[in-house]
């Protein structure tokens, strides 16, 4: 049973591809915990901006750091801040979610209208605020991050609880007398995990390109952390003298985003066979 589901599932062409580039970031990223080429916070001037080579694989920045190392640890803090800013919007969003759609009424009417205020305040203008009270740093960008995912959350449970509430089963459920938390957290929450997981790869992908988007501003990961975001900012000023220091974390970030989002989007069809149907 086992085989043939992995089988269904890297027969899906987004899915196994997705499943691939994710798993190489995720690989990266755990290799940096335990070993990278150089440690990326050497500086060595004198070799400064060199090609690639045996010794360094991708080549040296502006200050002479192994731009390999930097590309781990990098994949590291973007995975960091993706899973934080994640679960933040996550937990609280399917929390509110949950009570719009079994409270309904003024609590429903409540939570949707303040979803709808935070929209206008998204991550990157979130975190320039923060910036100007509290200071740039990762800390603060992931607040931002995960305060801008909780009215998507929000929306998508509130959505999706509503259409699980009109079913029959819990008509019955609530013949048989089982109060309105109950029912919630027995079948309507089962029942619409799969659209939360497939949501959550979704803006997983968003919050690292939001994270590299305010470290290339200079609000989110700080020196001398590794940022993808922060090397394309430093490379920016030499993209003729080395363009390839543009390239190798522009090619990362890209790589992270597609593989989440194609990741989601196979996961969408697995975990929903009527839209693998209509393909």
């Amino acid at each position: 049973m086992k085989r043939s589901l992995v089988r269904t599932a890297f027969a899906h062409r987004s899915f196994a591809v997705g499943a691939v580039l994710t798993g190489l970031l995720l690989l990266a990223a755990l290799l940096s915990m335990v070993w990278t080429p150089w440690s990326p916070y050497d500086i060595d001037v004198p070799n400064k901006l060199q090609g690639p080579s045996a010794g360094h694989w991708l080549g040296t920045d502006s200050i002479g750091r192994d731009v390999a190392s930097l590309l781990l640890v990098g994949a590291r803090n973007s995975i960091l801040v993706g899973v934080i800013a994640v679960g933040i919007g996550l937990t609280v969003g399917t929390a509110l979610g949950l009570l719009a759609s079994t409270r309904r009424g003024w609590t429903e009417e409540i939570i949707m209208r303040l979803s709808d205020f935070s929209f206008a305040f998204p991550a990157i203008l979130s975190a320039i605020m923060m910036t100007a009270v509290f200071g740039p740093g990762m800390v603060n960008s992931i607040i931002a991050i995960g305060i801008s995912n909780i009215p998507i959350f929000a929306r998508v449970t509130r959505g999706s609880a509503n259409a699980i509430q009109s079913r029959e089963f819990i008509t019955a459920a609530r013949a048989c007398g089982k109060g309105p938390w109950r029912i919630t957290l027995e079948h309507v929450m089962p029942n619409i995990l799969s659209v939360l997981i497939v949501q959550a790869t979704i803006q997983f992908a968003l919050a690292i390109l939001a994270e590299a988007a305010l470290s290339y501003l200079g609000l989110g990961t700080q020196p001398p952390q590794p940022s993808w975001g922060r090397m394309l900012s430093e490379a920016q000023t030499l993209l003729f003298q080395a363009p390839m220091l543009a390239v190798y974390p522009g090619v990362a970030i890209a790589m992270a985003v597609l593989g989440l989002n194609l990741l989601g989007d196979g996961l969408r069809d697995l975990l929903d066979p009527r839209l693998a149907r209509k393909r």
